[in-house]
C-alpha cells in the first residue's frame, strides 16, 4: 500500500525554558539554562541540590482548577501542552471527525509524586488510623492517565494509549503516531510526553545510581554535554506536544505546516540496565533505521538534536555512533544537545527535542550545546564534529534527526524535514 505523507500542524510545550513553544524556542536559541535550586521540596541533604524546573506554572491556565487537584503534575503539563498544541493547529472542533484524531503520549515514569505522598501518609500515619488513600490516588499516579485526559478534554475517540520506554518514551510516542496516521488508521494524532519527577524519590534514586551532576555551587553550568569535565544529567521536567495531521487532511483544511515527519527508527542496545553501550551499536542502528524508513541517504541530514545527556560513556558513544553512521559527512552537519539546556526530561524529552529540531527546520537555526570551555576537552571525542558550541548557527536546514535512548538500552529516532509539495 501506498504510505501517506505525515506533517506537523501544531506544537506546544511546558519546559523549564518557558510555558510556550516559543519562548522555549527564544531561550533554546539565546543559549539560556533552565537550571536552579530545586523548590519543590527540601534538597539540602540530597547529593544534587538543583534542577530543571518548570517555573511560574499555574495549572489554572489551563485546565478546570478542581478538575487539575485529581491531576498529578506531570499530567497538568501535559494537558496544558496538548490545549497549546491543539489551538496551535486551528483545527476547528465542530467540523472535524473525532473519531478520526487519537492521542498517542509518552511518559516515563508518571505520577511518582503523587505515589510518594500516598504512600508516605500510609506510613506515618496507617497503623494508627487505618489506610486512608486519596480516591484519586490511582488515576492521579498511573503512567496512562495523561492521554485519557487529553481525549476526554476534547472528545477523541481515536487510537489512545501511553508509551513507556524511559527516556526514549515521547520520540516512541510520535514514531507511533506517525506510523498510525501513514498507514490510514487515524488523520491527526495528538502526540508527545510529560514527566515531573523532581520530588525526593526521583533526585534520590537517580543520585543513588551516580547519574546526575553534584556541581551544586553552579548549576547553570552544570550539564555540559561533551566536555571533559561533565558528571552527569540535569533531572528536568515538563511537557512537549506535536500535532501530527495526514498531508491531505491538513491541505484540505488549510493548516499551516511547520515540516514534514519523514521518517522513525527503534532498536535495543541488549547491552546494560542504564549504560549505553560503548561502541553506540544501538545508537548506530536507529539511526540507520530512522534513515532507511525515511528513503534518506545520511548527507541529506543537516542537523542532529542528539541524546546527550553529560554523562561520560553516553556522550562518547553517541559520538561515535554519528561517526560511523554518516562518514565525512558527519564533519559538515551540526550537532546539539538542548539538554544542556533544559535538563533531561526524561519521558518528556523526545516531545521536546523533536519540537527543537522541527523549529530548526522551519527556522533554519541550530540551538547551541553550552556550557563548554576551549580547553575541557575529553581525547575520547573528536572535536571536529560540530558541536554547535555555545552559540546558536544559521544554516539551511534542510532535514533534522532527533536521538533518544532510555535505560533499558530503548532506542528511538525521528527525523523532519522542510516540507515540499
Amino acid at each position: 500500500m501506498e504510505l501517506k505523507r505525515v506533517v506537523v500542524t501544531g506544537i506546544g510545550a511546558i519546559t523549564p525554558l518557558g510555558n510556550s513553544a516559543e519562548e522555549t524556542w527564544k531561550n533554546l536559541v539565546d543559549g539560556v539554562s533552565g537550571a536552579g535550586p530545586i523548590t519543590h521540596f527540601d534538597a539540602s541533604l540530597f547529593k544534587t541540590q538543583f534542577a530543571c524546573e518548570v517555573k511560574n506554572f499555574n495549572a489554572g491556565d489551563y485546565i478546570d482548577r478542581k478538575e487539575a487537584r485529581k491531576m498529578d503534575l506531570y499530567t497538568q503539563y501535559a494537558l496544558a501542552a496538548a490545549k497549546m498544541a491543539v489551538e496551535d493547529s486551528a483545527m476547528d472542533m465542530e467540523t472535524v471527525n473525532k473519531n478520526r484524531i487519537g492521542v498517542v503520549f509518552g511518559v516515563g515514569i508518571g505520577g511518582i509524586h503523587t505515589f510518594e505522598e500516598e504512600t508516605a501518609n500510609y506510613a506515618l500515619h496507617g497503623k494508627e488510623l487505618g489506610p486512608k488513600y486519596n480516591p484519586f490516588f490511582i488515576p492521579k499516579m498511573i503512567a496512562d492517565i495523561a492521554s485519557g485526559h487529553i481525549s476526554i478534554m476534547y472528545g477523541f475517540h481515536g487510537p489512545n494509549y501511553t508509551t513507556t520506554s524511559a527516556c526514549a518514551s515521547s520520540t516512541n510516542a510520535l514514531a507511533d503516531a506517525f506510523n498510525l496516521i501513514r498507514l490510514g488508521k487515524a488523520d491527526v494524532i495528538v502526540s508527545g510526553g510529560a514527566e515531573a519527577a523532581i520530588w525526593p524519590a526521583g533526585v534520590g534514586g537517580f543520585n543513588a545510581m551516580k547519574a546526575l551532576s553534584t556541581r551544586n555551587d553552579d548549576p547553570t553550568r552544570a550539564s555540559r554535554p561533551f566536555s571533559a569535565s561533565r558528571d552527569g544529567f540535569i533531572m528536568g521536567e515538563g511537557a512537549g506536544c506535536l500535532i501530527l495531521e495526514e498531508l491531505e487532511h491538513a491541505k484540505a483544511r488549510g493548516a499551516k505546516i511547520y515540516a514534514e515527519m519523514v521518517g522513525a527508527g527503534m532498536s535495543a542496545d541488549a547491552h546494560h540496565i542504564t549504560a549505553s553501550h560503548p561502541e553506540g551499536l544501538g545508537a548506530k542502528l536507529v539511526m540507520q533505521n530512522a534513515l532507511e524508513d525515511a528513503g534518506m541517504q545520511p548527507d541529506e541530514i543537516d542537523y542532529i538534536n542528539v541524546h546527550g545527556t553529560s554523562t561520560h560513556v553516553g556522550d562518547i558513544s553517541e559520538a561515535k555512533a554519528i561517526k560511523d553512521v554518516f562518514g565525512d559527512h558527519a564533519y559538515r552537519l551540526n550537532i546539539s544537545s538542548t539538554k544542556s539546556m533544559t535538563g533531561h526530561l526524561l519521558g518528556a524529552a523526545g516531545a521536546v527535542e523533536a519540537m527543537a529540531s522541527v523549529l530548526a527546520v522551519q527556522n533554519d537555526i541550530v540551538p547551541p550545546t553550552i556550557n563548554h570551555e576551549e580547553d575541557d576537552k575529553d581525547e575520547e571525542i573528536d572535536y571536529k564534529l560540530n558541536f554547535t558550541f555555545n552559540q546558536a548557527q544559521k544554516r539551511p536546514v534542510r532535514a533534522a534527526l532527533s536521538n533518544t535512548f532510555g535505560f533499558g538500552g530503548h532506542n528511538a529516532c525521528v527525523i523532519f524535514k522542510k516540507y515540499a509539495e
